[in-house]
C-alpha cells in the first residue's frame, strides 16, 4: 500500500498512534469484507491492535459499537472499543488474533470449533430482548431476497423472468417469508459464519456483527453449519444442527420439535441463500469484486437440495431449472 496513493490510510494511522501514544508502529492491511470497511493491524512493543476505518459517508459504525457492547454482556469475546471517531469512521478495536475458523476449520476439529461455536451462539439468543434491535421484518426479509431478481438474474443472468416465473418467485417468496416469521424470535448476528469467526480465548472470537436485529432463531444456525465459503456433508450438518437444538432447549430457548426445526432452519437456508446469491453479484457488478461470485454454485447446491426434497418449493426447483441453474 503506497501511502501517497491512500491519504485516509494516513489519517487513519495517525490518529491510532496519537490514541495509543506511538509515535511509530507497524501498520499493514488485516482484511476487509464485503462492505466498504477495511482493517487494519498494528503492532508494536509486542501488542497489536485494530483499526477499523468505515467511510461515515458509506458505514455508520454507531451499531458495530452499541451491538459490541451487547454481545460483551452476553459473555461472548468481541473486538473491545477502545477508542473511536465516528465523525470520520475511525475505531480502533483489541485485536482477537489473525486464525478465523475459515483459516483453521478442518475435519478432524470441526466438532470442538463448532461445539464452542454453537455455546457462543446461544449466550447470544438467551440474551435476546425485544426493542432492542431492529426487527427482522417481512419487509426487510423481502427486500432481501428481492436482490436474487435484481442482481443475480437481471445483471448476472442478464434475464427477466417471464410472467410465469414470477409467479413462481412470489409465491416461493410468500411460502419462505411467512415460514421465516413464524418462528421464536431471538438476537440474530446474521452472519455468523466460519469467516466471521476467530480462533481465539476465550474461543470464539466474534467479528462483523453490526447488522444484527431480532429475527427467527434459526437464522444464525444455518449461517454456521451451511457456510458460504465451506460446504460440510449433510450428515455432519444434522449431527452439528441436533447438538445445538438439544443444547438451546436445555438453555430454555422455545425450539420446536426437531422435525419441525430442521425444515425451518432449511427454509430459513433458501432465503438466506437466494440473498447471498443476490449479494455476490451486486459486489460484482456494482462493486468490481468479482471473486465472490466464484462461490455462487456452493449456494445453487444448498437451495436445489432443500427445493428438490421439499414439494411447496418445487416452483423454485422449475424456475432454476428454466435459468440454467444447475449448479
Amino acid at each position: 500500500m503506497s501511502d501517497s496513493a491512500d491519504p485516509r490510510a494516513i489519517q487513519a494511522r495517525q490518529w491510532a498512534q496519537d490514541r495509543l501514544g506511538l509515535e511509530a508502529a507497524d501498520f499493514a492491511p488485516a482484511s476487509a469484507d464485503a462492505s466498504f470497511r477495511r482493517y487494519f493491524r498494528i503492532q508494536a512493543d509486542g501488542q497489536s491492535w485494530i483499526l477499523m476505518d468505515a467511510p461515515p459517508q458509506q458505514e455508520d459504525s454507531r451499531p458495530f459499537v452499541r451491538i459490541a457492547q451487547l454481545m460483551q454482556g452476553a459473555g461472548l469475546n468481541v473486538p473491545r472499543v477502545l477508542h473511536q471517531d465516528l465523525q470520520r469512521g475511525f475505531l480502533l478495536l483489541s485485536d482477537l488474533g489473525k486464525q478465523t475458523y475459515l483459516n483453521v476449520l478442518k475435519p478432524e476439529n470441526a466438532d470442538q470449533l463448532f461445539s464452542d461455536a454453537i455455546d457462543a451462539l446461544i449466550r447470544w439468543q438467551c440474551a435476546s430482548v425485544p426493542g432492542v434491535l431492529p426487527e427482522y421484518d417481512r419487509a426487510l426479509l423481502q427486500r432481501e431476497l428481492s436482490l436474487f431478481p435484481d442482481w443475480f438474474v437481471q445483471q448476472h443472468l442478464q434475464t427477466e423472468f417471464t410472467a410465469a416465473q414470477e409467479a413462481d418467485w412470489r409465491a416461493v417468496c410468500d411460502l419462505l417469508l411467512d415460514r421465516a416469521l413464524q418462528q421464536p424470535k431471538v438476537f440474530v448476528h446474521r452472519d455468523f459464519m466460519p469467516r466471521n469467526l476467530m480462533r481465539s480465548e476465550p474461543n470464539p472470537g466474534v467479528l462483523d456483527f453490526q447488522d444484527a436485529v431480532y429475527g427467527p432463531i434459526s437464522y444464525d444456525p444455518v449461517c454456521l453449519f451451511k457456510d458460504a465459503f465451506v460446504s460440510w456433508p449433510e450428515a455432519d450438518v444434522m449431527a452439528w444442527r441436533k447438538i445445538y437444538t438439544d443444547r438451546a432447549r436445555k438453555a430454555g430457548l422455545p425450539i420446536a420439535d426437531d422435525a419441525q426445526f430442521a425444515q425451518d432452519f432449511d427454509w430459513m437456508g433458501v432465503q438466506r441463500h437466494l440473498k447471498v446469491l443476490g449479494i455476490f453479484a451486486r459486489i460484482r457488478y456494482r462493486d468490481g469484486k468479482p471473486h465472490y461470485l466464484q462461490d455462487a454454485p456452493r449456494f445453487l447446491r444448498y437451495v436445489r437440495a432443500v427445493a428438490q426434497r421439499d414439494a411447496p418449493l418445487l416452483p423454485l426447483l422449475r424456475l432454476f431449472d428454466q435459468l440454467g441453474l444447475q449448479a
